[in-house]
């Protein structure tokens, strides 16, 4: 069975948007925090996003690699971005590229299914779609990358729940910034 990963930067106080989603409280990564989510990405077999995140990553990535200003990662991340195969989960538009396909229907139905096809870890993005995952109880691994900053509002990166999940940390560490990452993994 494929591992689900849900994992996404968010402010101290848990939003991975501040209002009017703006994401730019985070500014740019530093070179090893930047590494580490395209090592993270380079052993993800398939991307799940929601029409968000989607419309945000497309909207640069495709492209990333041809910026002038492109760092040997970035242009990493842009051409394995552009490599990986994508699940885009949206009601509202009609065509995604890149690489990708639309799901329209069922999510969490579709998810379980991937699921259980044979392969290497799946990601998931997007705080929408990941909650209804997180529901269904299909994440496997939760990448928490925390930033020093509080923005009072926002998109949280948790939804609310139904019932309690209980973890088991598996990784901490600091990144320049004081950007901490924490890993865990469900407990089942």
């Amino acid at each position: 069975m494929r591992r689900l990963i849900y994992g996404m930067n968010l402010t101290l106080d848990g939003y991975i948007a501040a209002p009017g989603d703006d994401i730019s409280w985070g500014g740019p990564p530093s070179e090893d925090l930047f590494q580490w989510w395209l090592d993270l990405d380079r052993t993800t077999s398939l991307a799940l996003y929601g029409r968000k995140l989607w419309e945000t990553m497309s909207s640069y990535w495709p492209t990333g690699d041809q910026q002038p200003d492109a760092t040997p990662a970035e242009i990493a991340f842009a051409q394995n971005w552009r490599d990986t195969p994508k699940v885009v989960f949206s009601s509202t538009i009609d065509q995604v590229g890149w690489n990708a396909r639309l799901v329209t229907g069922d999510a969490v139905a579709e998810i379980t299914r991937l699921k259980t096809e044979d392969g290497g870890p799946m990601s998931i993005g997007g705080a929408t779609l990941a909650g209804a995952a997180l529901r269904a109880g299909l994440i496997d691994e939760y990448v928490v990358m925390t930033h020093p900053v509080l923005v009072g509002a926002g998109t949280p990166f948790f939804t609310a729940l139904d019932s309690w999940i209980a973890l088991n940390l598996v990784e901490t560490r600091t990144f320049p910034g004081g950007v901490v990452l924490t890993r865990y993994e469900t407990r089942r």
